[in-house]
């Protein structure tokens, strides 16, 4: 009875440490964001002579599954000679990715937002030097199972012009993982998500998740609120 019951507690140690140092593992993964990227990013409105600013986005973030929270970080940087005169940095989410909190930015209206967005907020980076960025903490949710964009356009402080804008780009995955502690997803990615209440995938058709980001922005300001409308985009049936 003495070595039955030992060899017992044995297993169920070894298995507790080594589900520890899976999630510990995994955790660890999860956090690291990877380089920055401007997958998605195109330029807009011609800037001043020598300004060329752009923005970079992680290449993968995790989503706790549990919360559905997911944390990233954005960075507006001046890559051309001469500075870039007084700028600002918004931050919009689409569908499934809900922007919660950008830190040092201020949110916008509801009735501001963009067409089609459910989030956004107002980042003023001020004048950068040439070569120079600035990074922004961006919290966030991602609903697993819809899909999910961010939007990230650069604008002259007064919204009239719009220099740069990477996106609506979607992180996503194509292999869920609802049981895991968290899901890492993939800039760039169409999210192909977890239906409701289990394992099981929707069944859809080729190519269903993709999204057209054909998007030609422009931004107007009024009475000290934020607007943005992008033409070309077709509206998306979400599930």
């Amino acid at each position: 009875m003495s070595s039955r019951r030992t060899t017992t507690i044995t297993g169920s140690l070894l298995t507790a440490c080594f589900s520890t140092v899976m999630i510990l593992s995994y955790t660890a993964v999860a956090d690291d964001q990877g380089p920055g990227s401007g997958k998605g990013g195109k330029a807009m409105d011609k800037p001043p002579a020598g300004v060329k600013v752009t923005t970079l986005l992680p290449e993968r973030i995790s989503v706790d599954n549990s919360t559905q929270k997911t944390a990233m970080t954005a960075t507006v940087k001046n890559e051309g000679t001469k500075e870039s005169g007084d700028i600002r940095l918004l931050v919009v989410g689409f569908d499934g990715l809900k922007v919660t909190n950008v830190k040092g930015c201020t949110a916008m209206a509801e009735k501001d937002l963009p067409k089609g967005s459910n989030s956004g907020f107002i980042c003023s980076t001020g004048n950068l030097a040439a070569g120079a960025s600035k990074s922004y903490d961006v919290d966030a949710t991602f609903d697993m199972s819809r899909t999910g964009k961010i939007c990230l356009p650069v604008q002259t402080s007064d919204g009239k012009k719009t220099y740069w804008q990477q996106g609506p780009v979607p992180f996503g995955t194509t292999n869920p993982s609802p049981n895991a502690p968290a899901t890492p997803l993939l800039l760039g990615t169409d999210n192909k998500p977890v239906a409701p209440g289990g394992d099981q995938l929707p069944r859809t058709g080729a190519g269903s998740g993709a999204l057209p980001l054909g998007v030609a922005g422009a931004a107007l300001m009024s009475a000290g609120a934020a607007g943005l409308w992008w033409a070309g985009r077709r509206p998306r049936q979400e599930r």
